[in-house]
């Protein structure tokens, strides 16, 4: 019984721990280097949202049902990655809803190696070296079987008989990343935009976080 109401009160605090502090949002394309950034919050001490979860989550923000995916970030931790916090919508909604957080855009040294990088992930996990076909990602078992091709019409919305359009991708890609940083033009101190390539990523962005 002791122990219970330990785990109660320690659960309580976290969440009321939560709701008063920042949140960070990393809002680049999939395949922009994010692991990197995940390893560098945990050492900052920044509890990483589980991204399963998240990503369970991801068709209701693409329709803008916001309302789990809110109560998600209150509780599950301090810091978050990729889908579904790199929709659209989904991270204007999120900047509203907690005003005191800081976003992150990764970015690639290009549409073209973003290109190349994403679609080489994803041949090697679904397409058996090739790229992947749209029975490959409805019988992806990546989330849940289906999941891989339920976001490639959300988020590519490409031909069904060319789902990796490569033109179409990369205007994607250029058109997503224009949209955050024209979204927080007149939010300094907002945003930062960052390469993780590059020799001082991490610096920057320790210096980022730390600021106000």
């Amino acid at each position: 019984m002791v122990k219970k109401l330990y785990k109660r009160i320690k659960v309580s605090f976290n969440a009321l721990v939560y709701l008063k502090s920042k949140k960070v949002f990393c809002i680049g394309k999939n395949k922009t280097f994010t692991p990197a950034l995940s390893k560098l919050f945990n050492e900052m001490g920044l509890t990483v949202g589980p991204q399963r979860p998240a990503e369970l989550l991801a068709k209701e923000c693409a329709e803008n049902d916001f309302k789990r995916i809110i109560k998600y970030v209150k509780y599950r931790g301090k810091a978050f990655l990729d889908v579904p916090f790199n929709f659209t919508n989904t991270f204007k909604i999120l900047d509203k809803e907690f005003p005191d957080s800081k976003f992150i855009l990764t970015i690639s040294d290009s549409p073209e190696v973003w290109y190349e990088t994403n679609t080489s992930y994803h041949s090697k996990l679904f397409g058996d070296g090739g790229l992947p076909t749209k029975s490959d990602l409805q019988k992806a078992a990546y989330v849940y079987p289906g999941w891989m091709w339920e976001m490639n019409r959300l988020i590519y919305m490409t031909p069904e008989e060319d789902i990796y359009n490569k033109p179409i991708l990369m205007r994607q890609y250029n058109d997503y990343n224009n949209s955050v940083i024209e979204y927080f033009e007149n939010k300094p101190g907002k945003l930062l935009v960052v390469n993780l390539k590059d020799k001082d990523a991490l610096l920057r962005i320790r210096d980022f976080l730390k600021s106000n």
